[in-house]
């Protein structure tokens, strides 16, 4: 509580205020093999719940009067962790009912503080959750039941009454850089969620790698893509093949092979500012089409550029950290 209130001092001193948190990440993020163990623990657990929960209240702790607060979080599980049907429908399951848990958690912060706080679940590439159907899916068939009964049972509420609670405190992050990666355009996804009632709680603003093949041979583009391999985030690699995504669990797969493509997307987040570096591109075209939309259709509130890359980069996009960020907010703040 102590070191709470001190930053909460520095924080008015210094003319910043908190309005959002990556809730995502479950320990050090940094400087350690990440991979598949940034969902861990995951929805499943009564650990995320926990953490989750005691982020809120630290996050109401801060937060001004007068603004809402959210919180990214992983899109319930790992996609492999669990090998069966059965498997994953109970997955799904559990992350329904501790995610509704903490729905009802949030109502009560609002009640009682009159604070608005959202949990903003994260699709990403080889998630449980990769792309808006998956996340309707969620909905529709987990979110909604589950948490209508539960809702009604721990509040005396009516189903009507449990799916406004659902639908306000449980919303989508929007990651630019993951929908990019499900080759989603931005337009077409926002209109599906607002049909169903889902709202877009954060939207994060994060570029991927784009990789277009070169009629004259790829040697250069191999070469180039080599020096994003590092040991210590996942980098899923997508394909659109006959209209379906396929997903590459890693960058080493795909450079591995080698094999003839038109396009691949990397989940790499590079910096928002470039559109192109040497043999490759890069998805800044979907960020682009997002704040177009966001000026006609104020979907949310909350935008956070999110390129947590840096320390990984290759040396010839790296920079000075607060170099970086800064000319990532000026582009940002040029362009919208």
């Amino acid at each position: 509580t102590g070191n709470l209130e001190e930053f909460k001092q520095w924080l008015g001193e210094n003319d910043v205020y908190v309005f959002t948190m990556n809730g995502f990440p479950y320990g050090n993020f940094h400087n350690e093999r990440v991979k598949d163990d940034v969902h861990a623990p995951d929805w499943t657990t009564s650990e995320r719940l926990t953490y989750t929960k005691r982020l809120f209240n630290q996050l109401e702790a801060l937060l001004p009067e007068g603004i809402s607060g959210g919180i990214s979080t992983s899109p319930v599980s790992y996609k492999y962790w669990h090998a069966t049907e059965e498997a994953t429908k109970s997955a799904f399951e559990t992350g329904a009912k501790n995610m509704v848990e903490v729905a009802i958690h949030l109502q009560k912060i609002e009640e009682e503080t009159g604070k608005y706080l959202h949990l903003d679940i994260e699709p990403e590439p080889d998630g449980m959750l990769e792309n808006s159907d998956e996340v309707l899916h969620f909905f529709t068939d987990y979110l909604m039941p589950i948490g209508t009964s539960v809702i009604s049972e721990k509040l005396g509420l009516d189903a009507a009454a449990a799916e406004k609670i659902i639908h306000r405190y449980l919303t989508v992050c929007y990651d630019i850089c993951h929908f990019s990666l499900a080759y989603e355009e931005p337009t077409e996804t926002f209109e599906k969620f607002a049909k169903a009632g889902i709202a877009i709680g954060k939207i994060q603003v994060s570029a991927a790698l784009k990789i277009l093949s070169n009629p004259s041979g790829n040697d250069k583009i191999w070469e180039a893509l080599t020096l994003f391999d590092e040991p210590t985030y996942l980098h899923q690699v997508t394909e659109k093949i006959d209209g379906k995504v396929k997903t590459y669990n890693d960058l080493p797969i795909v450079l591995e092979n080698k094999r003839e493509f038109e396009e691949l997307r990397a989940h790499f987040h590079v910096p928002i500012f470039l559109e192109r570096f040497g043999a490759l591109d890069s998805t800044q075209d979907h960020i682009l089409k997002v704040m177009k939309y966001l000026k006609d259709n104020p979907v949310s509130e909350h935008l956070e550029i999110e390129t947590y890359t840096w320390d990984v980069l290759p040396s010839a996009l790296k920079r000075d950290l607060s170099e970086s960020i800064v000319r990532e907010i000026e582009w940002f703040v040029q362009k919208f």
